[in-house]
């Protein structure tokens, strides 16, 4: 899919140490959507009302911020800086219900999974979130 995209809407290679980490988190909060609901959808056809609570338990910030607590040990050092540099960055809105803390972890991972996606690591990206939710202990 993403050679596709490239190839029709003519994108080109991204210097990643240049983007913003916000930036980084806004397409990697969806690129973790993303695999959310593909999980769920692929685990049985179901109303969406179901589907999205599911899903929204493990997009929450807290969530994101236990994940994230139980892989920092797994990460490399430059996935350690760029989760660093997201969870860091100065914001200008607050999740709700949501500690400050855990909004800050949850952007830096949003971050990290970002960088992954532009820099085509998808393996790397599936190897995360697959730990990240056995750590949380959830039923995806």
């Amino acid at each position: 899919m993403f050679e596709e995209m490239e190839k029709t809407f003519e994108l080109h290679g991204v210097d990643l140490a240049g983007y913003s980490p916000l930036t980084l988190a806004y397409i990697g909060d969806c690129v973790y959507e993303l695999i959310i609901r593909t999980i769920f959808v692929y685990r049985g056809n179901a109303p969406v009302d179901k589907l999205n609570r599911k899903a929204s338990s493990l997009a929450k910030a807290s969530t994101q911020s236990a994940m994230i607590e139980a892989l920092l040990g797994r990460l490399t050092e430059e996935e350690q800086s760029v989760y660093r540099r997201g969870r860091n960055a100065h914001f200008h809105t607050r999740a709700k219900n949501a500690t400050v803390r855990d909004y800050k972890r949850a952007t830096g991972f949003e971050a990290l999974i970002g960088y992954l996606y532009l820099g085509k690591r998808f393996d790397r990206i599936m190897e995360l979130v697959k730990a990240g939710i056995e750590a949380v202990g959830s039923d995806a």
